[in-house]
């Protein structure tokens, strides 16, 4: 794990004890702080009991305290810790924030921090996956995988690649990322915010922490990013600043994982980056062929009789399924959930992709109503009977494609065991077809 002398002999607090929250204690506790602790699973304080003190942050008095670590899914906006924090004149931090605080006891290394509403995971897990095939120690945490605190510290020469929700950045105050990322921006979690400005402004705080000299580059997709880009450049140096042309960037037909036209704007931000430090063309460009993608993020599950199947569960609103609509030219489409919206507005764009669409889930029969004017709609209810409709509809050269557009919680723990399931689904039908 990570620690620093930068904690030794203060006092926190931690509210909520899931993966960041316990690399947090852990981190603060090994580094010779106080810390008190409290989460309203009682098996999550055990985790802890008899190395921190138990108890509500929001019942005792905060005077004194140095912050309070709290977990990325509290709603400030809503939550009490906020006023009472406020009260006491206590800092409200994030794990992300920690890890700020403790780089000047790490050995010389470089963050690169990455945000966006989509696109997030795979342009992180790609310029990770760039560097570790440069030969550079790299770890890889914030809003993706295991909590930074909880690695090991990097060796001299190091890269920690973070991926950081407007969440996480608006619990961090000083981490200034020697490269930052922003890939797109669209409505989201703008149940946080005081409306979409100020979702965009919570994701302009990763640049607007950055220090003279350090690398931004943007995304080109949408009009509010190159907003931002163009606001960050004009207080910069000429050279720090970078939009990305993703036309210029040749060689996607070779990165099989890397389909789309939204993931050759992530290969494009990867590769600016990975220039930036230092990682020599035939050394990126052979680790966008090898890259393999993520889980549920348009995973290619499997293919029979010359169908692909792809697993893009990840997809939980309008604009992240777009781009995978549009990657391929024939698409039985799998959808529905639980809606985030009431419009299929950001997929217009990619209906004449579509072979034809089955609906499941809560949103289904409003989705079939929007799509039946425009395309051939099974109202399938449940993934079970939606992909086998479109297994047995699909032509060889078709792509069969989960992308729900929706949240999982209506028929699903999460989006990873919906994608899970429609995995098992694929590989039994693909079976039982072949044993018949």
């Amino acid at each position: 794990m990570i620690t620093s002398p930068a904690f030794s002999g203060k006092r926190y607090a931690v509210l909520g004890l899931a993966r960041s929250g316990l690399a947090s204690v852990d981190t603060l506790l090994a580094s010779g702080a106080e810390v008190t602790a409290w989460d309203g699973r009682e098996d999550a304080r055990a985790a802890v009991e008899g190395r921190a003190t138990i108890a509500d942050p929001l019942t005792i008095d905060l005077t004194g305290f140095d912050g309070v670590v709290v977990s990325p899914g509290v709603p400030l906006n809503r939550h009490p810790i906020a006023a009472h924090a406020r009260a006491a004149g206590v800092p409200i931090i994030g794990d992300i924030e920690l890890f700020a605080q403790a780089r000047a006891s790490l050995p010389p290394h470089k963050v690169v921090a990455i945000t966006g509403t989509n696109g997030k995971s795979t342009t992180t897990s790609l310029v990770h996956h760039i560097v570790k095939e440069a030969g550079l120690p790299a770890e890889m945490g914030g809003n993706i995988g295991l909590p930074i605190l909880g690695q090991p510290p990097l060796p001299e020469g190091g890269v920690y690649v973070l991926e950081l929700s407007s969440y996480q950045i608006d619990l961090t105050y000083s981490l200034h990322a020697d490269l930052a990322a922003f890939i797109n921006l669209s409505p989201d979690h703008l149940d946080r915010y005081d409306g979409y400005d100020g979702y965009a402004a919570s994701k302009a705080r990763l640049f607007e922490m950055q220090q003279a000299g350090q690398f931004s580059v943007f995304g080109c997709g949408d009009e509010d990013t190159r907003r931002i880009a163009a606001e960050i450049a004009a207080a910069r140096p000429q050279g720090d600043v970078e939009v990305v042309d993703p036309a210029a960037l040749t060689g996607q037909a070779d990165w099989p994982s890397l389909q789309g036209p939204h993931n050759l704007q992530n290969a494009a931000i990867a590769v600016a980056m990975a220039k930036r430090l230092g990682i020599a063309e035939p050394v990126w460009r052979a680790a966008l062929a090898s890259f393999v993608g993520l889980p549920h993020r348009m995973e290619r599950v499997a293919e029979a009789n010359g169908v692909l199947f792809i697993n893009d569960s990840k997809a939980t609103n309008p604009a992240s399924t777009a781009p995978a609509l549009g990657a391929w030219p024939r698409v039985h489409w799998i959808l529905g959930g639980l809606p985030k919206g009431d419009d299929l507005d950001a997929c217009a764009p990619y209906f004449g992709h579509v072979v034809q669409a089955y609906t499941i889930g809560e949103a289904g029969p409003r989705f079939a109503e929007i799509l039946e004017p425009v395309m051939p709609v099974q109202r399938s209810e449940m993934l079970s009977a939606a992909v086998r409709q479109a297994m047995d509809a699909a032509q060889p050269g078709d792509v069969v494609m989960l992308s729900p557009a929706c949240a999982s919680f209506d028929q699903f723990r999460d989006f990873e065991a919906r994608g899970d399931c429609f995995r098992q689904i694929v590989t039994a039908l693909i079976a039982e077809k072949g044993a018949a």
